[in-house]
């Protein structure tokens, strides 16, 4: 493709300004919002700016305001689907709100790594944002600088915290509790759990609602199988499930583990729902296209990540105070994968 002619240059703000018929100091008022402009003149100043298409710079904002337009969000993993999401959620809330947006990768859970990667983050100024979902998060939630705004986005807490903890969660113990309590409902004398790591030495909020779940029915205690993350890990622990009959219902900590016990189930030829009932955790995009479709839990982590950049932004802006903020209610979502177990199909 050939280019020709001038490339027109973006509109500045004294563009906008001459637009107007106002200073340059009076369009950064509007752009910043403060209160001592009259509305007619924001009016023709906003009406400049959608016509010449002005794009604020978020580097003059920032020298303009004496503040870092700009968060770091601080997590060990940027591929799975809920960190992912949560990412996702902050960087759209973020780029509405004229920030920047920077990653920090916790590539290890050492004490000396975490520590480091929490001074780099911290030296480029502005908030952070720490995905706890793991040790090396909370490690590096532990660690941020006192004075330094920061928002975590936490694993659901054991009990209510305190109103200086600015932590977002989803009640995931709740939500493994309902998860259960539906697979026992089908007829299953007992339900199977394939785990996912906990963010600390800890029972963590999953494990806890489905323990919880099968106490409250007087159902028995099966040993949880530690599953990982992934798809690999479910398929290892759906092998070793696979070999039990009398497992007839399996709850596992996200969608990817359900993939890989779905995996281990159709070779030892148990078959879903028929002798076998799954349900996995998180609603991700492939659970509804799997065969069988995959009952499992809807989580909104993009919804998450918004939440967290809110929290954040407002303390940076200082128009909101720090605080604990539950986020949504989690959703069952019932599909083909679950149903009755044999006795009674």
């Amino acid at each position: 493709m050939h280019v020709t002619g001038h490339t027109r240059r973006p509109a500045s703000i004294r563009d906008v300004a001459t637009a107007a018929g106002v200073s340059y100091q009076t369009v950064s008022r509007v752009i910043n919002g403060h209160p001592s402009v009259r509305p007619d003149t924001r009016d023709r100043v906003l009406a400049a700016i959608d016509e010449l298409g002005f794009r604020r710079n978020a580097t003059a904002l920032a020298l303009a305001s004496g503040r870092s337009r700009a968060v770091t969000v601080l997590t060990a993993n940027t591929t799975h689907y809920g960190y992912a999401s949560i990412l996702r959620g902050v960087e759209e809330e973020a780029r509405a709100a004229s920030y920047a947006v920077g990653i920090g990768v916790l590539e290890s859970a050492d004490e000396a790594a975490v520590a480091a990667q929490v001074q780099r983050a911290a030296d480029t100024g502005g908030g952070l944002i720490v995905i706890a979902y793991d040790p090396a998060g909370v490690r590096a939630l532990g660690a941020v600088p006192a004075g330094l705004p920061v928002v975590g986005v936490v694993e659901t807490p054991a009990s209510p915290p305190g109103g200086d903890r600015p932590w977002v969660w989803t009640d995931d113990r709740e939500a493994a509790y309902e998860a259960t309590r539906h697979l026992l409902s089908l007829g299953h004398e007992t339900v199977h759990y394939v785990a996912i790591p906990s963010s600390a030495r800890r029972t963590g909020a999953r494990t806890a609602g489905w323990r919880q779940a099968l106490r409250d029915t007087g159902a028995s205690e099966p040993r949880p199988v530690q599953g990982g993350w992934g798809p690999e890990g479910g398929y290892a622990a759906g092998l070793e499930l696979a070999r039990d009959p009398a497992v007839t219902a399996i709850l596992c900590g996200n969608d990817d583990l359900a993939l890989g016990v779905l995996r281990a189930l159709h070779e030892c030829g148990r078959a879903v729902p028929g002798e076998v009932s799954v349900a996995g955790f998180d609603d991700a995009p492939h659970s509804a296209y799997l065969t069988p479709s995959l009952t499992t839990v809807r989580l909104d982590f993009t919804g998450l990540g918004r939440a967290a950049f809110a929290l954040l932004h407002g303390v940076l802006e200082e128009a909101a105070q720090m605080g604990p903020h539950p986020v949504s209610v989690p959703e069952l979502v019932v599909r083909e994968s679950s149903g009755p177990p044999p006795a009674t199909a």
